[in-house]
C-alpha cells in the first residue's frame, strides 16, 4: 500500500502511551500472574493467551510471545494500540481484585508485535490450493482477518474495497494518539504478506454485484462497514465549518488540515467518536473545545477513561444540551442549544449558545445492512443484518462481519467476527461443519 502524507495534521500528535522498553517490558511482565483459565483471556473478544504471551516475555522470547499473539488475531499489532483495554483484558485483570495495579497487557502486546514488525518475523503461509475461491468484501480490520485465515487454510482470496486502499477505520479513523496511518498501513502489508490475495479497490459492491459474486464464487464474505456520518436535521447544518466527525477525522489523518483561524470549536454527540474528536480538535490547537451531549454525563455511550483523558487535557462539556440551529451567515459562528431534562427532552425558554467556528456531528453512522436486503435468503433488522455467531446469514454462500452486522463495535471485535466467519466458511467448503 502506499504511505500517507508525511505533512497529514495527525503528526502533531504524540502516543498517549509510550511504548515499553525492554527492560520496563520484562518489569512488568513479571508482575503477572499467569492465571490459569485467565479472565483477561476471556475479555478479550479474539481470546489471546495473554499469560502466555507474557511470559515467554519475561522469558526473553519476544518472538513466541509474537506468535501466540498473531495466532489468534492477525490484528494485535493494532488491537494493542486501539483497544479499549480498560474495559476489556486490562479491565479483567486479577490484580484489579487485589488492590494492586492491573498488568499492563496492551502496552506488552504492543512491545511484542512491534519487535515482529520491525523485525519482519513471519508465522503464516497460505495452506496448499483447495481449488474454492472466495469474495470478501470490506477490506477494513474483519475483512482483512477473515482473508488472511482464509489464506492460511488454502482458499483463493479477492478483496473488494470502495475505497482506495485497504485497512477501513484502522487507516482513515482510528485517533492518532492511539494509532497513525503509517502504523495501520504497515499492518495491512503485513496481512498481504501471506501472498495470494487479490485487491480491488474502488469497487462498489451494491446488492446486484453481491448476488453476482456469490453465483462466481464458492462463498462471499460481507464486511462493509458503516456508511456516512449521521447529521441532526436542524437550521444552518450546510454552513461552513459545519461537518460529519467521522469524515473530518479522515481528512485530518490524510493530509494537511489548518485549524489556526478557529477559536472554539463543538463536538456533538456523546460516543466514543465525539470524545476521540474534542480530544483530536484540543490536540491541534484548537484554544476552546466543547462536547455537547443532549443528556446527561452519566449517561455518555463513550467510555469514561476517554473522557476523563478529555477532561484533563481541557476539554469542556455542556451536558444536557440539544442543538436546534446552527448560527452564521456564510460560516458557522455558534450553535444554539436548548436545555433538556432527565429524559432528553428539551425544556422550553432555555435557549443558549455555544460559540463555535468549527462543529463536528458525531451522533453515529449509517448502517448499511439495506445494501444486502435485496440478496437471496439474506434478513436485515434495523439496518443490521442478520446472521448467527460464525456470520452464517439466510443465504448459505453468504457470510457477514464486523460493523454491518453488529451495529459498531471495536476493531478487535471485527477482527474476531472475520476469524470465525472464515473458518465456517473452510467448514462449508469443506463439506464439514464448523466446531
Amino acid at each position: 500500500m502506499a504511505h500517507p502524507d508525511p505533512d497529514r495534521a495527525e503528526s502533531a500528535f504524540d502516543d498517549f502511551k509510550a511504548p515499553f522498553d525492554a527492560d520496563q517490558a520484562v518489569a512488568e511482565a513479571n508482575r503477572c500472574l499467569y492465571c490459569f483459565d485467565a479472565p483477561c483471556m476471556h475479555a478479550c473478544p479474539t481470546h489471546i493467551d495473554v499469560a502466555g504471551f507474557i511470559r515467554k516475555i519475561a522469558t526473553d522470547n519476544v518472538r513466541g510471545s509474537a506468535k501466540t499473539i498473531l495466532e489468534s488475531n492477525i490484528l494485535g499489532h493494532s488491537c494493542a494500540r486501539v483497544c479499549p483495554v480498560e474495559v476489556l483484558c486490562v479491565g479483567a485483570c486479577v490484580h484489579n481484585h487485589h488492590e494492586h495495579p492491573p498488568i499492563q497487557i496492551g502496552k506488552l502486546q504492543r512491545y511484542s508485535t512491534d519487535r515482529a514488525m520491525a523485525a519482519g518475523w513471519r508465522f503464516f503461509a497460505a495452506g496448499p490450493d483447495s481449488g474454492k475461491r472466495v469474495a470478501v468484501v470490506g477490506g477494513g480490520p474483519g475483512g482483512l482477518a477473515c482473508a488472511h485465515e482464509l489464506r492460511i487454510q488454502g482458499h483463493a482470496v479477492t478483496i473488494y474495497e470502495r475505497s482506495g486502499a485497504l485497512g477501513g477505520l484502522n487507516v482513515t479513523g482510528v485517533a492518532p494518539y492511539k494509532m497513525k496511518t503509517d502504523t495501520a498501513v504497515e499492518e495491512v502489508d503485513y496481512v498481504l504478506g501471506i501472498g495470494g490475495i487479490e485487491v480491488k479497490t474502488h469497487a462498489d459492491i451494491d446488492a446486484g454485484a453481491l448476488d453476482g459474486l456469490t453465483r462466481e464464487f464458492d462463498a462471499v464474505f460481507v464486511a462493509i462497514g458503516l456508511g456516512a456520518d449521521s447529521t441532526l436535521g436542524v437550521p444552518g447544518e450546510a454552513l461552513a465549518g459545519v461537518g460529519g466527525a467521522v469524515r473530518w477525522i479522515e481528512a485530518m489523518k490524510s493530509a494537511p488540515l489548518d485549524v489556526s483561524s478557529v477559536r472554539h470549536a463543538a463536538v456533538v454527540g456523546g460516543g466514543n467518536t465525539a470524545l476521540d474528536a474534542v480530544r483530536e480538535l484540543k490536540g491541534l490547537g484548537i484554544p476552546q473545545v466543547t462536547l455537547v451531549y443532549r443528556g446527561a454525563e452519566a449517561a455518555m455511550s463513550g467510555y469514561a477513561h476517554e473522557w476523563e483523558a478529555a477532561r484533563l487535557e481541557g476539554v469542556g462539556a455542556s451536558w444536557n444540551s440539544q442543538p436546534v440551529a446552527f448560527e452564521g451567515s456564510d460560516r458557522v459562528s455558534g450553535l444554539r442549544c436548548v436545555r433538556t431534562d432527565a429524559d432528553k427532552k428539551p425544556i422550553a425558554g432555555t435557549e443558549f449558545v455555544v460559540e463555535a467556528e468549527l462543529v463536528l456531528v458525531a451522533t453515529g453512522q449509517a448502517r448499511l445492512g439495506h445494501l444486502l436486503g435485496g440478496v437471496e435468503g439474506v434478513q436485515v433488522e434495523r439496518g443490521r443484518v442478520v446472521a448467527d455467531a460464525d456470520g452464517r446469514t439466510g443465504n448459505a454462500k453468504l457470510f457477514v462481519g464486523g460493523d454491518c452486522a453488529n451495529g459498531g463495535k471495536e476493531v478487535v471485535n471485527a477482527a474476531a467476527e472475520g476469524k470465525r466467519a472464515a473458518r465456517a466458511i473452510h467448514a462449508a467448503l469443506s463439506g464439514g461443519n464448523h466446531g
